[in-house]
């Protein structure tokens, strides 16, 4: 009788440590979305917390066993293993976790890094989150080559100083009326590397594809009177204009996506290769490679993300179990004794 006491005891103490740690992790994800997303992910991986994911861990599968009515209901039983695969994924999957692997089975794989590659080069080494430690990958990444891609149309925007603004999309020789003070504006052509060359004591303007980009506009506004002027809108360097302009001139195109065409090289010999977009990863010998930044200025070279996926699939399975489970749990099974009921009362 005692011995049943004592387990009883022992019982309701999982359950209320479990649920006190349940409410604990509300308010450290409440905490955690105010902190930012590298902030956030440092408190998360700190000391005090892995104590916390194992101890958790641990009570969810104290739980499984000590009480048997989550054996003998499968959906309650899938939703704490799913819950059980997605703590011990994650802690397997964290930098801690790839320092006991290495420790015991030699396995020696980067948690989390960044890699710059230059158009043209490979690249096999990779800088960990830390900044101070270099791992190297069993393979070479190589950038065949990496693109902006924009949306169409680009846009002009123009600006008076009284404050009257148009937004056109342009079109290259379409003129547009700007009112009876302000004359016409038509778009004469677009340059992707702008440069100016002397030829007879004269600047003219060209686009040059072996230079950094240099995006540019040249337009023609004519005033009311009937006199024209040309003049250069430019990407990079707003609000370039001179004192006596009427008009602020501003060239803007919105980026939709940037794109890396990568290639995995092992023993010289390429053995994949795809073209990376934001979340569009690579998937090659244990890793993610997504795109994270890029060259602004001259779009010489691409910046990768690198992820281990050691975890991933405990995680995956974990997540899967879990929503089958709820939605046996909370729908289907309900929804299965309501046709049987409704066949039997039919009979």
């Amino acid at each position: 009788m005692t011995e049943g006491r004592l387990t009883s005891k022992f019982r309701r103490g999982v359950l209320w440590v479990a649920l006190s740690l349940i409410l604990l992790l509300i308010f450290l994800s409440i905490y955690g979305a105010f902190l930012g997303a590298e902030r956030a992910k440092n408190f998360f991986s700190s000391l005090p917390l892995a104590v916390y994911w194992i101890a958790l861990t641990a009570l969810l599968i104290v739980g499984v066993v000590m009480f048997h009515r989550l054996v003998r209901v499968p959906a309650l039983l899938l939703i704490h293993v799913g819950c059980i695969l997605i703590l011990a994924g994650s802690i397997w999957g964290s930098q801690a976790g790839h320092k006991l692997q290495k420790k015991l089975f030699g396995i020696d794989k980067i948690p989390t890094g960044q890699m710059l590659i230059y158009q043209g080069e490979q690249e096999h080494r990779v800088v960990l989150d830390d900044a101070k430690q270099i791992g190297e990958l069993p393979f070479y990444v190589r950038l065949t080559d990496f693109r902006v891609e924009y949306y169409k149309p680009d846009y002009l925007q123009i600006q008076s100083g009284q404050g009257k603004n148009w937004r056109i999309p342009v079109e290259i020789g379409r003129e547009i009326p700007l009112g009876q003070d302000f004359g016409t504006i038509k778009v004469v052509r677009q340059f992707e590397s702008f440069k100016i060359k002397v030829e007879d004591g004269k600047n003219v303007p060209f686009d040059d594809p072996n230079s950094a980009p240099n995006p540019a506009f040249e337009v023609e506004i004519r005033s009311p009177d009937g006199k024209a002027a040309a003049r250069y809108v430019f990407e990079r360097f707003p609000g370039h204009t001179r004192p006596e302009d009427k008009l602020r001139l501003r060239y803007q195109r919105i980026i939709s996506d940037y794109v890396s065409e990568l290639q995995i090289l092992r023993n010289n010999e390429v053995v994949a290769e795809k073209d990376i977009e934001v979340n569009r990863p690579l998937y090659f010998g244990g890793y993610h490679f997504y795109q994270h930044s890029y060259d602004a200025d001259a779009g010489k070279y691409t910046v990768l993300m690198v992820v281990s996926d050691t975890g991933l699939n405990l995680v995956y399975a974990g997540y899967l179990m879990l929503c089958i489970g709820a939605l046996w749990h909370f729908w289907l099974k309900h929804l299965y004794s309501a046709v049987t009921l409704r066949h039997v009362n039919g009979d």
